[in-house]
């Protein structure tokens, strides 16, 4: 399977709370929701749309999978809504259990096991599996060389401090980009591939 990446981000490179104010203010983040004012249906929800059709399932941390699962159920008959509550889904945590799971279709990832789960599903036939959030499920990702590819929803907004997704650990890692969109209000959506 190929592990696909999708986020968004500030030109500064900040993931946190893309959605709204109170979904990740770890650290005393108070801009919480600001991808709002850039947020158009055809290029940035296209974006979405586009990868959650191409994937065969989904792949989350803890806290991501946990603000996904309290909103998308009650959002039933939309079809994006239908295709996230149907897909199946992978949640990677040291602290949920299966009780937990409260999300249809949902599987865990132990913490402990996620790295081995993690290379036995990218080397398994099938098509992508998807990550959406999950900053520090995507920096471990990028730091073991998992990611495929990495699509970027580069808004036009500096947020000055915040959760950022790529590893620090001096490796140099090179990508080739795809493509870029340009949403009318600034919003740049870059798909970036390792390089065959």
């Amino acid at each position: 399977m190929r592990i696909v990446i999708t986020e968004f981000m500030s030109l500064d490179g900040v993931v946190q709370a893309p959605g709204g104010p109170k979904e990740d203010t770890d650290g005393g983040f108070a801009n919480g929701g600001w991808t709002g004012p850039f947020f158009d249906p055809e290029v940035v929800g296209g974006a979405f749309a586009e990868a959650t059709e191409r994937a065969e399932a989904l792949l989350f941390g803890r806290r991501t999978w946990q603000t996904m699962a309290g909103a998308w159920p009650a959002r039933a008959g939309d079809p994006f809504a239908d295709r996230m509550n149907a897909i199946p889904k992978y949640v990677v945590s040291q602290t949920l259990g299966e009780a937990d799971l409260t999300w249809n279709n949902t599987t865990l990832v132990p913490g402990d096991k996620a790295l081995a789960r993690l290379r036995e599903l990218h080397q398994a036939p099938g098509g992508d599996l998807l990550v959406m959030g999950s900053p520090s499920l995507v920096r471990t990702l990028l730091a073991e060389d998992l990611a495929d590819e990495l699509r970027l929803i580069v808004m036009p907004v500096l947020l000055g401090s915040g959760k950022s997704l790529f590893p620090t650990d001096g490796t140099m890692r090179t990508l080739e980009l795809v493509s870029t969109v340009t949403s009318p209000l600034g919003v740049n959506v870059c798909t970036y591939r390792r390089p065959e």
